[in-house]
């Protein structure tokens, strides 16, 4: 079960780029660049994120994108509900409207447990996470798989 979808991933990931050095300001394409995605995506999510106030761009020389607040006011659940419905799913196995109305299905307790882990995990994880030198060192690249490691 994926926690959200591409689009929100890839929004995270160009936020995150941002969050690794809040002070730096990045264009588009360093961010797509450093997180393999194509400059018109990346700079089409900078513009939704800056719209909700979550970056800040800056045009012409030295300008750029930051993040709109501090990384540790950004949670993921701020990025994730402006591209996806974040109110809680329909994912009974047995259809829409079976469970709530008598007997849960026999999976409805553990769908019901899932969906409020992640729903926590949303709210509660920032883009502080991210920062570089922090103990994940989440936001390095990792190798392309045209590179050859040294073994």
């Amino acid at each position: 079960m994926f926690i959200y979808g591409k689009t929100a991933a890839n929004a995270i990931a160009v936020a995150s780029f941002l969050a690794a050095d809040p002070k730096k300001r990045s264009g588009s394409g360093e961010i797509a660049k450093s997180r393999g995605l194509s400059r018109a995506l990346t700079a089409k999510l900078l513009t939704q994120l800056a719209a909700a106030g979550l970056a800040s761009g800056q045009p012409g020389p030295g300008g750029g994108y930051t993040l709109g607040r501090p990384a540790g006011k950004i949670r993921l659940i701020d990025i994730v509900s402006l591209f996806e419905q974040t109110a809680e799913p329909s994912v009974c196995p047995f259809g829409h409207g079976w469970c709530g109305s008598g007997d849960p299905c026999p999976l409805h307790d553990t769908l019901s447990t899932m969906i409020d882990a992640n729903r926590r995990f949303l709210e509660k994880t920032t883009l502080a996470v991210f920062k570089l030198g922090g103990p994940e060192k989440a936001a390095r690249r990792p190798p392309s798989t045209t590179q050859r490691t040294k073994e």
